[in-house]
């Protein structure tokens, strides 16, 4: 079975850099899960996603005339607009004991981490470049 644009087939990582992974398809061809294609969210680290020998149902994307096979995890399974599931019974034992205060104060300093974050990984996106005020003159 040779493989097909469009057509989901399942691999193996075999090696993972910066840029994205490599996955061995079947008959011994390869492609190249770009960084983008992984995940529908942000993935700073592919190794944060994969990892080696992991198997992974792709889609191919494309085929060069080269013969480099683009593929994509992400385009593989429709993104989930439903919230995730949350086991209530299995709350961390230290949250059973706090107050509806410091459960509060706990996710707001959960929330700004986050945020702190955000405007981290939009500074990097930007070059490094700082957002100028109006009116001002470098």
């Amino acid at each position: 079975m040779s493989v097909v644009v469009g057509e989901i087939v399942e691999g193996t990582v075999t090696g993972i850099t910066s840029f994205g992974a490599f996955i061995q398809l079947p008959e011994g061809k390869s492609g190249l899960v770009h960084i983008s294609e992984i995940s529908h969210d942000y993935v700073e680290k592919v190794a944060d996603y994969l990892k080696k020998d992991q198997k992974v149902k792709v889609k191919v994307l494309s085929i060069s005339k080269e013969g480099k096979i683009s593929l994509s995890i992400r385009q593989a399974k429709p993104k989930s607009n439903k919230p995730a599931d949350i086991e209530w019974s299995k709350t961390d034992d230290k949250q059973k004991f706090m107050s509806f205060e410091d459960k509060l104060n706990s996710f707001l300093k959960d929330s700004n981490e986050k945020m702190n974050q955000i405007k981290t990984r939009d500074t990097r996106k930007s070059n490094g470049m700082k957002p100028r005020k109006v009116g001002s003159v470098d």
